[in-house]
């Protein structure tokens, strides 16, 4: 299947470069491009849309707000942030303006295909270096709020384990290797501690873990 992706960038350059690495994909049909969110949210409302790259460092509409505004138009269109700032505030308003993974802009081209191709097909991916920024925040909310008991979802002591190494941000060939199991056994872990979180997804999975301070 062919999937129309949108690139949200001001600087020229960096737009042809993510292009230039997409054009060839398997999984990429027509590639738009758009140097503002006014412009992003315009091609998004008369076009097909499968994913938008975006940055978050816009002239005018930041690209917090233009996901916020793409989600609404169409809640279906997944979003990839592509950004070189790892501001606390910034990771974490992305993720609840509705972003299915954040990456930074150091983050190796081929690599980014493959995060793009996994998002298409249902995934959530946030960058590894900014794990530990998840983790600072819902450590200083964890101190700042008033402590709510925890439902028991009845995790097993391997599945709490693999939730941990989940908000970490390692991928399941990561957890595999580092558990030293089969990365079916570690997929059917994952699948498990979806089911019993009753979340869509690994990002969903890691925030809710932290959230609710399952590890």
């Amino acid at each position: 299947m062919k999937n129309n992706l949108l690139i949200v960038e001001d600087h020229e350059l960096t737009r042809f470069g993510l292009k230039t690495a997409f054009e060839n994909c398997d999984y990429t049909g027509e590639i738009f491009e758009a140097e503002s969110a006014e412009t992003a949210i315009d091609i998004v409302k008369g076009n097909q849309i499968s994913l938008v790259i975006m940055d978050l460092g816009l002239p005018g509409m930041n690209g917090i707000d233009a996901t916020s505004a793409i989600k609404q138009i169409n809640k279906d269109i997944k979003v990839v942030i592509l950004t070189s700032h790892n501001d606390v505030q910034e990771v974490l308003n992305s993720l609840k303006a509705g972003a299915n993974a954040y990456c930074s802009k150091e983050i190796n081209p081929k690599r980014l295909v493959e995060v793009v191709q996994s998002v298409l097909d249902g995934a959530s991916w946030f960058d590894p270096s900014i794990s530990h920024i998840v983790l600072e925040a819902a450590a200083q909310s964890q101190k700042a709020d008033t402590y709510v008991p925890t439902r028991d979802y009845g995790l097993t002591s391997r599945e709490t384990q693999i939730l941990k190494l989940i908000t970490e941000g390692f991928s399941n060939n990561e957890i595999a290797n580092q558990l030293f199991v089969s990365i079916n056994t570690t997929k059917a872990h994952v699948a498990s501690i979806l089911q019993k979180l009753e979340v869509d997804d690994r990002l969903q999975a890691a925030l809710k873990a932290l959230k609710e301070r399952l590890v």
